[in-house]
């Protein structure tokens, strides 16, 4: 297992980089491009600039995320033929630096939704939350500002420069069904596979967040054998999952150690938190610690190692404890608390398998 942590670049993240240094078993930083509209190329030039801020701190680029996708290919317009080869020249330019893994996602208009960011836990910290209810009648343009509202750091997802179309977008997917995204996802696929195999890239779709329809928007990436048709789609060892146990795990159905240990193998990267449901249907983040939520992030952890895994690995969202000033679901402090809890299981699993064998050889 690789321990990677998730950066937002100078200037739109309020964690410097010299923090993240602090954190006990951080090798890289997963990063991303996040001024550049979704469709547009990433050019050499811009990539070689966070890599060399991250390189200075002894961190690879091993790991990008967020390399969005623009919405005329997931409706699949005539237009997306120049989208498409603008996304396959990202990927070779990404390719120059080194880079082993593009996290991306197949979501409609929304990449993830939440109807409050800053929900207060009975502890005092906040966190984000999902209020089922509310999301039922919302008008999106209300989600959207109330999103949106954050204007200190950009918010991945919900760029300006495609929500503006926000009422055109949803009238073109009134007539695109699940069926018509799996097509286009395959289109997709079947395009910038063979090219990320050619260099040395692994495509990590990111599942649906939440894992299920949203304001009558298709969703496909949501439980174990819709990942199964994905990863059939394009049957290559560059098209993989980036298994997210808090996106999975609001859908007490999903059962990830289980979809960790068969698809271990197509899972380059890994999303690690944690989530609290309610028979209503709402849904909280919470502290990666099993205990706190509603995911066993134990026997992750455990089919993981049994596994062997050795892909890239790191704490995704976690609240905002001690009055810190950050990005919503991405603060410092949780997120490191997240890193020592898995970087525990992790050791204790190790340490158990060598006193096994150790045993087993006394024998």
């Amino acid at each position: 297992m690789k321990m990677v942590f998730r950066w937002f670049g100078e200037g739109n993240d309020s964690i410097p980089l010299e923090y993240i240094k602090q954190i006990q078993g951080v090798e890289g930083i997963v990063w991303a491009l996040h001024d550049i509209p979704a469709g547009e190329v990433w050019t050499i030039e811009k990539i070689n600039e966070v890599k060399q801020q991250v390189e200075r701190q002894g961190f690879h680029v091993d790991v990008v995320e967020s390399v969005n996708i623009h919405e005329d290919i997931k409706l699949g317009l005539p237009s997306r033929e120049k989208y498409i080869d603008n996304y396959i020249k990202t990927i070779e330019n990404l390719a120059t630096v080194g880079v082993k893994v593009i996290c991306y996602n197949f979501m409609p208009v929304f990449d993830w939704v939440r109807t409050n960011l800053f929900k207060e836990l009975e502890d005092g910290s906040t966190a984000l939350f999902f209020e089922k209810s509310k999301i039922t009648d919302i008008d999106p343009m209300e989600l959207v500002q109330s999103i949106s509202h954050n204007h200190d750091f950009t918010m991945p997802g919900w760029e300006p420069e495609r929500l503006v179309y926000l009422t055109e977008l949803f009238e073109q997917y009134k007539e695109v069904t699940e069926e018509d995204l799996w097509n286009h996802l395959q289109y997709f696929l079947e395009r910038i596979i063979p090219v990320a195999e050619k260099n040395g890239i692994k495509m990590a779709i990111h599942p649906d967040d939440p894992p299920f329809s949203v304001l009558g928007l298709p969703r496909i990436i949501t439980n174990k054998q819709n990942i199964k048709r994905l990863l059939d789609l394009v049957d290559s060892p560059s098209n993989g999952l980036t298994l997210c146990s808090g996106s999975l795990g609001v859908n007490p159905d999903n059962n990830i150690a289980e979809i960790a240990s068969e698809f271990s193998d197509r899972i380059p990267f890994a999303h690690i938190r944690n989530v609290r449901r309610y028979e209503n249907g709402d849904f909280i983040e919470t502290s990666h610690r099993t205990t706190d939520g509603s995911v066993d992030i134990q026997s992750i952890m455990e089919a993981l190692y049994k596994s062997r895994y050795s892909g890239y690995l790191r704490p995704d969202h976690g609240r905002h404890i001690w009055n810190e000033k950050c990005r919503p679901g991405y603060g410092l402090y949780d997120r490191a608390l997240g890193i020592m809890y898995l970087w525990g299981i992790w050791d204790s699993l190790c340490r158990t398998s060598v006193e096994t064998e150790k045993y087993a050889d006394a024998k």
